[in-house]
């Protein structure tokens, strides 16, 4: 009789290197749970910053059928162009946009490393059969064809935000005045896509300089992955239906797959991504004091700069409205962001709470009586909102958040605009006051999204009736695992086993 030992040396091993900042590795490590409870064996590689965020997947084990899920840490490789200790791209406010494509670029040192320790196990039960990726480490591409194995990009967007990102580094559009940042961007290449104006675009774009060592690196990270097996996306049909058959005009369903929700259904102990600044049954307690959709949640992801600015008017609006609210603010900047007092006058007040830290958002989304979402519609806070069926409030600040927005704002009409001015141009509080009254407290928001509230996608999610993944993500899957143990039968033959 085989042992467990036997069967996870039997099984087919993945490598998956996630881009190492909170909110892409997140998903990923979904991902990878849902993987390794079908039997794969899969090894995530990590840097020492961000090993904590596998730890509770490790701890959690996945007994039965050979799968499970392994550590491999490595030094964040150095770079003339990256400050010493940068390990995960989080800066003070305002840095984090500099220095992204510097990250990127510099992160791609580790294919040297990861082809080393893969040929390391060629030919032994732990060899690699596919390498799975996040779509900023394209290089993995060029390193799964070095191993002669399939290649797989992990997309943390959406299926339309991606097709976006690769046909502005493979098309290199430009506005008709680049001086203009009202200036119209075509993607004459991804059918039924809207323009955008100039200034909407991800930066690291608008300021990609040709022949610059760190703008074609990250340039060429895209352009690998357009030469992958496939695409997969944390995304789903109710979402982005009319994007997934065709995303890019030479890039089909065939090798684009929506696979989400990936968030799991049940997130009791709070602590997926990171151990939380307050437990989520603490938070949600605090919240079953209020009737059902009449709190705000406010969270700005943990890669967005929330100026002062744009904080001093939200903390206004908040206070002279008198709405209930939650607010997650990164400590790493907290000090940065909020008015004097406003987080003891918000406690005294009883309605609002000001959580310092790594906040248990599912949770708070989940809980009836969260009825909105202040967002920079990150793409994971699009995903958990759509899906727990409340609607947004969208402040876009930088990268896909502007393309994340208008998909939520003008096609699904789920979500009303707080601003549009991005970190440039911070409304009011008197603007930010005007969009709380006519939303949050209003009679049944004002008229805005009682549609999407009443939708069957809600009615069935506040009676748990909603699957997590549908049929696609059971298709790729199937169809991923056979992928693999097809390799893995391939390559003992080769090997004479």
């Amino acid at each position: 009789m085989a042992t467990p030992t036997d069967a996870a040396a039997a099984a087919a091993h993945v490598l998956v290197v996630p881009y190492p900042v909170q909110g892409h590795l997140i998903p990923i490590l979904d991902l990878v749970r849902l993987l390794a409870s079908r039997g794969l064996r899969l090894t995530v590689v990590v840097t020492p910053a961000t090993a904590p965020l596998l730890a509770p997947l490790l701890a959690a084990g996945h007994p039965g059928g050979g799968g499970g899920v392994s550590e491999l840490t490595l030094s964040f490789p150095s770079h003339h162009a990256v400050p010493t200790g940068l390990e995960v791209a989080k800066g003070p406010p305002g840095a984090a946009p500099r220095l992204f494509p510097m990250h990127v670029v510099a992160f791609a040192g580790l294919r040297g490393p990861l082809e080393s320790w893969a040929r390391a196990r060629a030919g032994t039960p732990h060899r690699v059969v596919a390498v799975l990726s996040d779509f900023l480490c394209g290089w993995t591409q060029p390193l799964a064809n070095e191993l002669g194995v399939p290649h797989v990009v992990f997309s943390p967007s959406g299926v339309y935000g991606t097709a976006m990102l690769h046909s502005l580094f493979r098309a290199m559009p430009r506005p008709a005045d680049e001086n203009d940042d009202e200036s119209p961007v075509r993607f004459v290449d991804i059918p039924g896509s809207p323009a955008y104006p100039w200034r909407q675009l991800t930066r690291a774009y608008r300021t990609h300089k040709k022949g610059d060592e760190i703008d074609e690196g990250f340039k060429s990270n895209f352009l690998w992955n357009l030469e992958s097996s496939s695409f997969v996306s944390n995304t789903f049909q109710r979402l982005e239906g009319r994007y997934l058959e065709r995303p890019l005009a030479d890039l089909g369903f065939r090798r684009v797959r929506a696979i989400g929700p990936l968030a799991p259904e049940a997130d009791a102990s709070g602590n997926r991504g990171g151990e939380t600044a307050v437990a989520a049954s603490d938070l949600c307690a605090w919240l079953d004091q209020f009737a059902d959709r009449s709190v705000v949640y406010v969270s700005f992801g943990s890669m967005s700069q929330l100026q002062p600015p744009h904080a001093a008017a939200l903390a206004a609006a908040l206070e002279r409205t008198s709405a209930a609210f939650v607010w997650a603010v990164g400590s790493s900047h907290a000090t940065l962001l909020l008015p004097e007092g406003f987080e003891e006058r918000s406690t005294a007040s009883g309605r609002g709470t000001v959580i310092i830290g790594w906040a248990p958002q599912l949770a708070a989304l989940r809980h009836r009586a969260v009825g909105w979402f202040v967002t920079h519609c990150g793409w994971n806070s699009v995903v958990e909102a759509v899906a727990a069926g409340v609607s947004m409030l969208t402040w876009p600040m930088m990268a896909d958040q502007f393309v994340n927005a208008r998909l939520v704002v003008d096609e699904l009409r789920a979500a009303v605009p707080v601003s549009w001015g991005g970190v440039a141009a911070p409304p009011t509080a008197d603007d930010v006051a005007g969009v709380l009254e006519a939303t949050v407290l209003a009679a049944d928001g004002g008229g805005w999204a009682r549609g999407w509230r009443s939708s069957p996608w809600r009615r069935r999610r506040r009676r748990g009736k909603v699957a997590a993944r549908g049929l696609r993500w059971t298709n790729w899957c199937g169809s991923f695992v056979g992928t693999c143990k097809a390799k893995l039968i391939r390559l003992r033959l080769y090997d004479g086993r």
